[in-house]
């Protein structure tokens, strides 16, 4: 069996669906996951998806959030085979624009007033506060597999953090809680012909819609609270909960969220570095963006 079984779960997804043959074009691989567009011998089209664990249940997530109402791509079929899964998607075609604040804003208030779906993981209070000890308890497996071992700083960091973090974690299940796509941002949201389809469910949970806000900007760029500031504001005016804008954890609304957001990420990239890539190679990226990260945490937590 390859690492990648995709050719194997496309034949079995065509089976599923009744078609015998269909050209693959890569649209964007990477090493966890692959989106192709396919086209069936009648000219029709769809959007093949594979992942790997953890993104291994997005189908579920696509299809609860359809039956809830929200807008994404239809599953016309999934499947599991060895730890990945096999989509065959609606094809949504060309955006006719990239996604700007407003729409972002728009679809935050849709997903986020969205009920909350049984199935999905929950980061409450108690999770969100546990996040940086997870984290150290990853660094530990790093350590001991003689990695991130020139990581100075990372665990002083986390041990202020996860000191402050009951303190700081006040305040989690504010309204918005509840849906959290937790991959949101501009590309996450396909302004087509027909309207916006939010896209990218692989990692949603029931957790602060906050999270949601603070990750639309991106984190490449150094965290920018009036920026997020004013996003939220638009939220509100939109149709999102005025809570929004309440302060949380001793915090303003902007500097909570983009310092847990932040958190969140850490903890996300040390446990992708340990367990899902697991590749000694690209450790000094992590370590990079991982220290990068908790330098903002601190500031934005005021810690």
């Amino acid at each position: 069996m390859t690492t990648n079984p995709s050719a194997e779960l496309l034949d079995n997804l065509l089976t599923a669906t009744g078609q015998t043959t269909a050209v693959r074009e890569e649209v964007r691989v990477w090493s966890m996951s692959g989106v192709e567009r396919v086209t069936f011998p009648d000219g029709s089209t769809a959007i093949f998806k594979y992942a790997k664990k953890p993104f291994d249940s997005e189908d579920q997530a696509l299809r609860l959030a359809h039956t809830l109402g929200v807008p994404v791509p239809q599953v016309h079929a999934s499947a599991v085979l060895d730890g990945w899964l096999g989509m065959l998607m609606e094809d949504l075609g060309s955006s006719v624009r990239e996604a700007d604040d407003l729409d972002g804003v728009a679809a935050a208030v849709v997903l986020h007033r969205t009920r909350t779906a049984p199935p999905l993981p929950v980061l409450d209070q108690e999770r969100l506060r546990t996040l940086p000890t997870r984290a150290l308890e990853h660094l530990e497996r790093l350590h001991k597999a003689d990695r991130w071992q020139d990581a100075d700083g990372v665990e002083d960091a986390l041990d202020r953090i996860a000191q402050a973090a009951e303190a700081r974690s006040a305040g989690a299940t504010l309204e918005p809680f509840g849906w959290v796509h937790s991959e949101f941002h501009p590309t996450s949201l396909h302004i087509g012909e027909r309207g916006w389809r939010l896209l990218d469910f692989a990692r949603a949970f029931t957790g602060p819609g906050l999270l949601d806000l603070a990750s639309w900007h991106g984190t490449i760029e150094p965290p920018h609270p009036v920026r997020l500031r004013v996003f939220l504001e638009q939220y509100v005016t939109a149709g999102g909960t005025p809570d929004a804008l309440a302060p949380r954890g001793g915090l303003t609304a902007e500097h909570w969220a983009l310092g847990w957001h932040r958190m969140w990420a850490v903890e996300w990239f040390m446990e992708q570095a340990m367990r899902w890539i697991n590749d000694p190679a690209t450790d000094p990226a992590y370590i990079k963006a991982v220290r990068r990260h908790l330098t903002d945490v601190l500031h934005l937590l005021e810690i």
